[in-house]
């Protein structure tokens, strides 16, 4: 929908952002023989693992699907099976969809930007064909083209052949990285076809799908959100003897040294039965324990 297509331009138009920053400020080519290529890979792929994890970190489906368990009760069949692993692969390539995002525009731009690409593989250029050091060994070559990413560090009578092998890996890289874009494009496109092809609603009806599960998980959220507020409300009403937020307040209760111990510390989800938890340490007092002990009434012209 537009809010996956808006989200999805704000994450590639961060990660463009974030690109320039990091190149700016960090990237220094060390223009030495062995120590450009693990460099320039290193700049070009970690950032872009980092994001596809985080991609997935952020997404809420990756948790659903996860964290789910199927139900003691269900009942396994083979349609059920098949069904299933329908749904998670077809999960998983959503989430992996939205997860890409960001690495492929961080690849894409740093390849049309072509500053790692060209300290990467500068020592590997087959220089002799711009004249370059015809005299020299192998090894001295590569150590002259490790240092052509540095003009400071390139002799001024390789300067004319420094110029043409940058030239030549920035149109390398450039031309990498609109092809890496038009794949990209092309990928979404067929995929977006496939799936409106073999979908079983047609087009107004998967609008109105789209939009009911939209507005079902905004009302979910404000209902669980309530939901969890009234509940929380009835346990701490029970330890403090009022509900929080009341202007007509007649008495408080004292709870007793023992039951600030008993909700004090860490815990757990705990389980209580085959079909309920114990949310928190003062959702377990409240279920235990009566809500007897010591109350203070509370003077209204106070």
């Amino acid at each position: 929908g537009k809010e996956v297509v808006l989200a999805n331009a704000i994450i590639a138009i961060l990660t463009i952002g974030g690109q320039q920053l990091f190149s700016f400020f960090t990237f220094s080519c060390p223009c030495h023989i062995g120590q450009n290529l693990i460099y320039g890979l290193a700049f070009l792929g970690v950032p872009a693992l980092i994001l596809l994890i985080v991609g997935y970190a952020l997404n809420n489906q990756t948790w659903r699907l996860v964290t789910g368990k199927r139900s003691r009760f269900e009942k396994v069949t083979s349609s059920n099976q098949l069904l299933k692993c329908k749904l998670v692969c077809f999960v998983l390539c959503s989430i992996t969809g939205r997860a890409l995002v960001a690495p492929v525009t961080w690849l894409a731009v740093t390849l049309i930007n072509g500053s790692y690409y060209i300290c990467a593989v500068s020592e590997y250029v087959p220089v002799y064909y711009y004249g370059a050091a015809p005299n020299v060994t192998a090894s001295e070559r590569s150590r002259i083209l490790a240092t052509f990413p540095c003009s400071q560090l390139v002799p001024p009578e390789l300067t004319r052949a420094r110029d043409e092998v940058i030239l030549l890996l920035r149109y390398q890289s450039q031309v990498a990285g609109w092809l890496l874009i038009a794949v990209v494009v092309i990928t979404v496109f067929l995929s977006y076809c496939l799936a409106s092809c073999f979908s079983p609603l047609s087009f107004l009806h998967f609008r109105y799908w789209s939009s009911y599960i939209h507005n079902e998980q905004e009302l979910f959220d404000e209902a669980t959100e309530q939901h969890s507020r009234l509940y929380a409300m009835q346990h701490v009403k029970k330890f403090f003897g009022f509900v929080p937020g009341n202007e007509n307040v007649k008495e408080i209760r004292i709870p007793s040294l023992r039951e600030w111990q008993a909700i004090s510390g860490l815990a757990f989800l705990k389980r209580v039965d085959e079909e309920h938890y114990d949310y928190s340490l003062l959702h377990d007092w409240a279920l235990k324990e009566r809500a007897n002990g010591k109350y203070l009434r509370i003077d209204e012209d106070a």
